[in-house]
């Protein structure tokens, strides 16, 4: 089989190869197609999969190019990881919203509106070069913001694209764990849109375990969810939150601690990976040890501003293993050899979500097999829960508007119908303010 992975200078590339590199079973892919815009970066990340590939027997033939068709053409599986402005780009995102008093986290707020409208047009090129030069070929979309892009592209390509994110995986795994359960033989009662879900219920042989860690102070706050959001307001929603939702629920706590930061989390990753490639890039350098060196401090300082805001102290060892990789690599074999599983997947609703219509992308169990993902009957959200996804779901509607239509307007009214953009000319000045940063975002007339 052959994968195509967009965006394949990327620094989180070696993940998905090193999860490829361990699938031995009949069927597997046999040839990783890498695609980037950057040559130099594809250089650098194809030099610390090869230092990967050392000592694995038949493992996956790589080759890059800065040719999209090429990539694309006859590919099985295509996976779209794309950052369309770079790591400047988001960090841009940062500045311009903070300088608004505002969140400009990449996937949430303003900067994910921003991230969202110039990479949207791009995603939608792609979609249809897939349909055309790939037209069998499965879309797995890793880029943010997840939900909004695979809604996006599903308009080109139906079903055939799903979005994949790692974030409940590891919500639902930290859960189980402080249950005493095994992650593996759990049901992870998950719902709403990517990075704003809830947990409603975890059960094991059948019963609901849930309802037991909610009860229990003591083991509420012995995970990283627990301490970021606090034992008393968990119990109150009666669910746990993907740690997304401390952006919503602790909005001005978390603003003041990215305006007092030293570094925004863009900035920092922008720096870091300068460095990476840069060091890379010198004919003796030890790629592999460098690209780990880099992840693990990468990995360590995730949602730092967060966990500083609510005193819940550093990650837990077991959660800086990354693991969107390996739903990836599930998702694959789901399809591929009809190995049925249940994952949580970015896909149309049709009618899981009865708040929302047929074509919104949300992110939701679905059984997979060779057929795709098949989203799961699903009880309604809560009130809370279903106001703040019809909110945020209207506010993509909007981006995908903007997007197709290049109206300036169009864009004003995505910043200011988001529940974290608190003026009609806060959003006014932040449209002003991204189109001046972001050449992409030229089109917004």
């Amino acid at each position: 089989m052959k994968l195509a992975i967009l965006g394949g200078g990327g620094f989180r590339v070696p993940l998905v190869y090193g999860a490829l590199l361990g699938d031995r079973a009949e069927g597997r892919v046999t040839r990783v197609v890498l695609h980037d815009l950057d040559a130099e970066r594809l250089s650098a990340v194809t030099r610390v999969l090869a230092e990967q590939a050392v000592s694995v027997p038949d493992a996956p033939v790589v080759s890059a190019t800065t040719d999209l068709d090429e990539a694309l053409r006859g590919a099985d599986f295509v996976f779209s990881a794309i950052r369309v402005g770079g790591l400047e780009g988001r960090a841009n995102d940062e500045r311009v919203a903070l300088a608004e008093g505002v969140l400009g986290q990449e996937t949430v707020g303003a900067g994910g509106i921003a991230y969202g409208l110039r990479t949207v047009p791009v995603a939608v090129d792609i979609a249809r070069r897939v349909a055309r030069l790939a037209p069998d070929a499965w879309v797995i979309n890793f880029t943010n913001p997840a939900g909004l892009v695979t809604e996006a592209m599903s308009r080109h390509l139906g079903d055939r694209v799903i979005g994949i994110c790692d974030s409940p995986v590891g919500l639902g795994r930290r859960i189980a764990r402080a249950l005493g359960s095994d992650p593996r033989e759990a049901w992870i009662d998950y719902a709403g849109l990517n990075h704003l879900g809830w947990v409603r219920g975890l059960r094991v042989a059948g019963r609901d375990e849930l309802p037991r860690l909610l009860g229990d102070p003591e083991l509420l706050g012995s995970f990283e969810e627990g301490r970021l959001f606090g034992p008393e307001w968990l119990r109150s929603l009666g669910a746990i939150p993907n740690e997304y939702l401390h952006y919503y629920y602790f909005t001005r706590e978390t603003v003041r601690a990215y305006r007092e930061a030293g570094k925004t989390r863009g900035a920092f990753l922008r720096d870091q990976q300068a460095r990476f490639y840069e060091e890379v890039k010198r004919p003796g350098a030890f790629a592999l040890e460098t690209w780990e060196r880099t992840r693990a401090e990468r990995e360590a300082t995730y949602m730092a501003e967060n966990r500083r805001t609510a005193g819940a102290g550093e990650r837990d060892a077991d959660d800086l293993s990354g693991g969107y990789e390996q739903v990836a690599l599930a998702l694959m074999r789901a399809i591929a050899r009809d190995e049925r599983t249940t994952l949580i997947l970015n896909v149309r609703n049709r009618d899981t979500l009865r708040v929302l219509d047929a074509e919104a992308v949300v992110e939701v169990p679905c059984l997979v097999d060779a057929n795709g993902a098949h989203p799961v009957a699903l009880d309604p959200l809560p009130g809370h829960a279903a106001g703040l996804v019809c909110a945020v779901k209207a506010v993509e509607r909007e981006v995908l508007s903007a997007a197709e239509s290049g109206s300036r307007a169009t864009a004003v009214k995505a910043f200011a119908l988001h529940p974290l953009v608190d003026s009609v000319h806060v959003a006014r000045r932040l449209v002003d303010g991204y189109t001046a940063v972001h050449p992409g975002l030229a089109y917004l007339g």
